[in-house]
C-alpha cells in the first residue's frame, strides 16, 4: 500500500502513519535471509576479507555509516578487526570516474581496483536498480566476490544477481531507508555481541 496516498493536515497523525508504515516494512524483512547475510559477514570479518559497501543519496549515507559500525564497532570487545571500505566516500575518485568515464562506473572501476575473490559487496539502494549498484554487483558475482543487496520498492535488478536479498517492503524512500539504516545496525550490533563475553554485555553501551 502506498505511503501516503492522501494529504495529511496534522502533522501528528502523519507521524503515526510513518511510524506504522515503518513498523509493517521492518516486520517485512525475511529473518532467514537476515542470518544468511550475518553469517557471512561474521565469516569475512574473521577471515580478514574486506567488505565493500555502495549506494546513492541517503543509501550513500548509510554505506558511509556502515563503516563506522562494522569496522570500529564491530572491534570494540572482540577478537575481529573488520575490514569495511565505502565505495561512496571519496569524492574526489568518485567525481574523477564519473567526470572522465561515466557515473555507472563510479563503484566497478573502484571494485575491479580493490578488491579480491572472497570479499563481500554490501548495496544499498531503495529501487535495487540504479545503474551504477547493479553494475557492481553484477561484477561481484563474475568475480566469486559475495553480494548482500538492500533492497525497496520491487528489488530491482540487483535481487536478482545477489547471493542474500535483505528486501523491504515498502514504496515511501524515508521509510525504506530508515529500515536499510536499521538492519546495518542489527548486522553490526548482533555480530558484535556474539564475539564478546557474555560478562561484557551488560556493561556496555551499544
Amino acid at each position: 500500500m502506498t505511503f501516503p496516498d492522501d494529504k495529511f493536515t496534522d502533522i501528528g497523525a502523519f507521524a503515526d502513519a510513518y511510524f506504522q508504515a515503518s513498523q509493517a516494512a521492518q516486520a517485512s524483512v525475511d529473518r532467514i535471509a537476515l542470518a544468511r547475510a550475518g553469517a557471512l559477514l561474521a565469516g569475512a570479518y574473521a577471515a580478514r576479507k574486506s567488505i565493500y559497501v555502495c549506494g546513492n543519496g541517503g543509501s550513500a549515507a548509510i554505506s558511509n555509516h556502515l563503516v563506522c559500525d562494522h569496522l570500529k564497532g564491530g572491534q570494540t570487545d572482540t577478537d575481529l578487526r573488520p575490514k569495511v571500505v565505502s565505495l561512496a566516500s571519496n569524492m574526489e575518485t568518485i567525481t574523477a570516474i564519473a567526470n572522465d568515464i561515466s557515473y555507472g562506473e563510479i563503484f566497478v572501476y573502484q571494485l575491479r581496483t580493490l578488491a579480491d575473490e572472497g570479499d563481500v559487496l554490501i548495496s544499498i539502494s531503495s529501487s535495487g536498480d540504479s545503474e551504477n549498484v547493479v553494475k557492481a554487483c553484477q561484477w561481484a558475482r563474475d568475480n566469486n566476490l559475495a553480494v548482500i543487496a538492500m533492497t525497496g520498492f520491487g528489488g530491482g535488478r540487483t535481487r536478482e544477481i545477489c547471493d542474500v536479498n535483505l528486501h523491504v517492503l515498502g514504496d515511501n524512500y524515508g521509510v525504506v531507508e530508515d529500515t536499510h539504516q536499521a538492519l546495518m545496525h542489527i548486522l553490526a550490533q548482533f555480530i558484535r555481541q556474539d564475539r564478546m563475553p557474555s560478562e561484557v554485555i551488560k556493561e556496555r553501551k551499544f
